[in-house]
């Protein structure tokens, strides 16, 4: 089945990510998938501006606050929005490939990576407590400068990349082994070389497939 058919269906290729929970950086790179295994076709989550819309809903928890909320406020999502996120996808897959591969990064994937997470810049600030709370009494407030939710997403987004690819965890970052698969993520434990059940399944009956053709022979 097509991610078109998919679509015309009523479904969307994001109810069936094979792999979720991971960090948000590689979330985003995840939402490109190969279905059906070697023999499969790459399917796009994020092809609208609707898609994206519903994926940060869906990610709210990683997010700043105040952009989840007016997200999630049915706040809508343009195509330079949709852009922006595919180009950041695109130089985080470009990254992990690097990283995992122990090849040296890419200069312009990391120039997209920092232009994004200046979106997200945040500061904190000390105002007046406001009545009630004492003529001396302070608050802390958040500032960000970006008045777009959609654009702070993106800086918290990238924000969230610099913190992996460039942090303790960096060196748990592993590409799937399974034929045909082009996912990422965390290794949780030292024996993990696939990113789903549903991959190291597949990788275990090719090989019991292989074994027994070559004791036929």
């Amino acid at each position: 089945m097509s991610e078109q058919t998919d679509r015309q269906r009523g479904r969307s290729p994001m109810d069936e990510l094979p792999l979720t929970g991971e960090p948000l950086a590689l979330e985003l790179v995840n939402t490109t998938y190969i279905r059906g295994g070697v023999r499969g076709h790459l399917v796009d989550a994020l092809t609208t501006p609707e898609d994206l819309r519903n994926w940060l809903v869906s990610h709210r928890e990683a997010l700043p606050a105040g952009a989840a909320e007016r997200i999630g406020a049915a706040a809508p999502a343009g195509p330079d929005h949709l852009e922006g996120f595919l180009e950041l996808r695109g130089a985080l897959r470009s990254l992990a490939s690097a990283l995992t591969a122990d090849r040296p990064p890419d200069p312009a994937d990391l120039a997209v990576v920092n232009r994004a997470a200046g979106r997200g810049a945040r500061w904190r600030e000390l105002r007046p407590a406001g009545r009630g709370a004492g003529g001396g009494a302070l608050r802390v407030v958040d500032r960000c400068p970006e008045p777009d939710p959609f654009l702070v997403a993106l800086g918290a987004t990238a924000g969230a990349a610099v913190e992996l690819l460039g942090g303790p965890d960096a060196g748990k970052l592993r590409a799937c082994e399974a034929p045909g698969c082009i996912l990422y993520f965390v290794r949780s434990h030292a024996r993990r070389a696939w990113c789903t059940v549903g991959c190291g399944n597949r990788v275990r009956v090719s090989r019991h497939s292989r074994r027994s053709r070559g004791s036929d022979g």
